[in-house]
């Protein structure tokens, strides 16, 4: 099976099912039949997922599963193969997808069969991201992915849809053009943009500076760092439910990705010197948008601010350099991608039901919805980071990172954990207890089958893996440990 092209089958996979689905015949039932086919390629793409990490080898740091092929002669290779680092966020892509297409059910109302080929395509390319072994491969994989998101919010969103959909687009293209500029001057400089090539010979110190700086305005700006966060809540508020799962669950964590492959691995002598800056805009991202997302009126609006929040513990963890501060980073988006889609898809289900996300329409939800009351609750505590969901595990380990480095950074970055509380079991409190004011909420139903069914996957999955976070930390371990000491190796040898 190792000859087997593995990795091409899972990212060609969801691209050839919506291409089966775009020239299926219309029929009345045509809905119907192409969410069913949707429903296939993504459920088969994350059982042939679970057999990639059936087979891979967590005990050695090399990449598996190589494919290369010549693309563009003397220029690009096609070249895909995973490591402990990017095997969890392929699982998270593929486990997430069958989801969404579940959920479309109740929220999309028009064009199903184009909304399912756009999270089909959009599934391929975020594939794509984390198997990337070329600069040039990655790009336009991680440039691919605007393009069904900007179709998903701007067709399928709310009033302000257009609007979102352009600032999302504009903010996150204008970045990676910088990045693509640095792409060229690397081939130019070594003549190649082979990774693993590249990680082998180094990069000259004196162009590390201004490479990393190109390679950040992208990834700043996809993860959200402040001040570029300000795209996020409005592509949230505007996009459908299925939309913002994938944009938190998946698209930010391409940014996170990338920093720990590119910004870190390639350019170590620059990493080493940006380190204050991050620190610096990684606790702005923590203590700000946390009091942002306290005095937010929509619920999704506040969810978004906290991803910024989270994502500000990832980049913190990763320009630690530890072991604790990058595994952590890895189980951190890990968790906030099972969390964010999970409280993601818990506002549509009430959002369907009453047509409005502001935190005053609702109250006493838990004697009308109770089974509503008790995943929400799940979800709740894991974005706090409670012991025994997978949220603890991840920050826990961020924060050890962080205190090896700089007592102070770490002790501020603290305060984050105390700032989630509040705001995440304020949402709940009003949400959830108190009277019923508003009168409509005593004719809404309880969570249908299809709703149960993602929900219940979703609190299990995060509850499995606070208790029982070993699976991923032992995937990671490995390659994170020889990943670090390669850094290191880089620093001394670029600055020899």
């Amino acid at each position: 099976m190792i000859d087997f092209p593995i990795l091409s089958s899972l990212i060609l996979l969801p691209i050839l099912g919506a291409l089966f689905i775009f020239f299926s015949k219309s029929k009345s039932n045509s809905d119907t039949t192409s969410k069913y086919l949707a429903l296939f390629v993504s459920f088969g793409n994350f059982i042939l997922s679970l057999y990639l990490w059936y087979l891979f080898d967590p005990t050695t740091s090399d990449f598996q599963f190589l494919e290369e092929r010549t693309w563009i002669k003397g220029f690009i290779n096609y070249k895909v193969g995973i490591d402990g680092i990017s095997i969890l966020f392929v699982i998270l892509t593929t486990f997430i997808a069958p989801l969404c297409v579940v959920s479309v059910n109740n929220n999309i109302k028009n064009s199903l069969k184009h909304f399912l080929i756009a999270i089909l395509v959009m599934e391929s390319l975020m594939i794509g991201v984390f198997c990337s072994l070329d600069l040039v491969v990655f790009y336009l994989f991680f440039e691919g992915g605007l393009i069904p998101m900007f179709l998903i919010i701007g067709i399928w969103g709310g009033e302000r849809r257009v609007y979102s959909a352009f600032k999302f687009f504009l903010y996150t293209l204008l970045g990676s053009v910088l990045m693509l500029v640095a792409i060229i001057s690397i081939y130019w400089m070594t003549g190649t943009t082979d990774v693993m090539y590249l990680y082998s010979i180094g990069i000259e110190a004196k162009y590390q500076n201004l490479l990393w700086l190109a390679f950040f305005s992208s990834f700043a700006v996809k993860t959200p760092m402040w001040p570029v966060h300000t795209w996020l809540p409005d592509a949230h508020v505007e996009a459908p439910t299925a939309g913002s799962v994938l944009l938190a669950a998946i698209l930010l964590k391409m940014a996170g990705y990338g920093f720990i492959r590119f910004s870190v691995g390639l350019f170590p002598i620059a990493s080493e010197y940006f380190v204050p800056l991050i620190y610096f805009l990684s606790l702005l991202a923590i203590i700000y948008t946390s009091f942002v997302a306290l005095m937010q009126e929509d619920m999704k609006k506040l969810i978004a601010y906290s991803s910024v929040a989270h994502m500000g513990f990832v980049t913190l963890g990763i320009f630690t350099f530890t072991q604790q501060g990058i595994e952590g980073s890895i189980f951190q988006m890990i968790s906030h991608g099972l969390v964010s889609a999970a409280l993601f898809f818990s506002v549509g289900v009430i959002y369907e039901r009453m047509h409005t996300r502001l935190i005053n329409s609702y109250g006493g939800l838990v004697s009308i919805m109770p089974k509503y009351a008790i995943v929400l609750m799940v979800f709740t505590l894991g974005a706090v980071g409670l012991p025994g969901t997978s949220g603890f595990i991840g920050e826990f380990l961020i924060l050890m990172g962080a205190f090896k480095k700089s007592f102070l950074v770490a002790t501020i970055a603290s305060f984050g954990v105390i700032l989630a509380a509040a705001y995440m079991l304020w949402l709940y409190k009003r949400v959830i207890f108190g009277k019923i004011i508003n009168q409509e909420i005593k004719i809404l139903t309880d969570l249908n089958k299809s709703e149960v069914l993602i929900l219940s996957i979703l609190a299990f999955v995060i509850i499995l893996f606070g208790f029982y976070p070993e699976p991923l930390l032992n995937t990671t371990k490995v390659s994170v440990k020889d990943f670090i000491e390669m850094y290191y190796n880089n620093i001394n040898f670029t600055k020899n």
